[in-house]
């Protein structure tokens, strides 16, 4: 009877895993190169980051007790 080979289904499973990984951050990177419609707007100001960057969130003043 033949023993089990550890290492090569060692091996295929960190293959499997790092095809995995790297089809995840290729489909990382389309989707940051190509927004799609999933209830982002570019240009949004609530879900744009650049327009947070440039024009922050404003707080409104409290009032102060001389007016």
């Amino acid at each position: 009877m033949a023993t089990p080979n550890y290492g090569y289904e060692k091996r295929q499973k960190e293959l499997a895993k790092k095809k995995k990984k790297e089809e995840k951050l290729r489909e990382k990177a389309n989707r940051k190169l190509s927004p799609s419609s999933d209830g982002l707007a570019p240009g949004d100001p609530e879900t744009d980051m650049a327009s947070l960057e440039r024009d922050p969130p404003t707080v409104p003043e409290l009032p102060t007790k001389n007016g």
